[in-house]
């Protein structure tokens, strides 16, 4: 049997799978994102997590939606990946004490979990073509711009002053 919830004989029942596994990660995205909303200190940071906190519930519509047409049950199971991705962005974030490096830190977490679901969703996006599910591919593909587009954004934040700030709080 191995890693998976059940024998993996096709590739549609990898992609079955996969569907089920970024649906899990999606629904713990939106439990982690207000917390990092709550810590963000910086009003752009703040504005661009509260802002995918909706784009990713639309992404879980998607997702159903994908499932329904795809002649499944929308169903998670549960991703060790994403669980350790939020692990750690939670531990990283509680040990850092001054607010210009936490934000910096919120950046890279919220940047872990955007590759993440970029390689998910580019994985997705191919598999249902190869499966003849171009109706799939296309909502899955918005899913893949809008991960790629909320990455953008975080690294033009990033290099735009938030890294500078966390610089500037290191003692002389």
């Amino acid at each position: 049997m191995g890693l998976f919830s059940k024998d993996i004989t096709t590739l549609n029942d990898l992609f079955v799978h996969q569907l089920q596994d970024i649906y899990y990660a999606e629904h713990q995205i939106t439990k982690a994102l207000p917390k990092m909303i709550e810590k963000a200190t910086d009003p752009q940071l703040k504005a661009g997590f509260e802002q995918h906190l909706r784009e990713t519930e639309g992404q879980i519509r998607r997702l159903e939606q994908v499932f329904e047409m795809h002649g499944e049950t929308p169903k998670a199971v549960t991703c060790p990946a994403i669980d350790g991705i939020i692990k750690e962005a939670n531990e990283v974030a509680g040990e850092v004490a001054d607010k210009r490096v936490l934000d910096a830190a919120l950046i890279a977490a919220a940047q872990a979990v955007e590759h993440y679901e970029i390689a998910r969703y580019g994985t997705l996006v191919s598999w249902a073509r190869q499966l003849g599910r171009s109706d799939c591919a296309a909502i899955l593909d918005e899913t893949l711009a809008e991960e790629k587009a909320t990455d953008e954004k975080l690294t033009g934040m990033a290099e735009g002053g938030t890294n500078a700030a966390a610089e500037a709080a290191q003692p002389a």
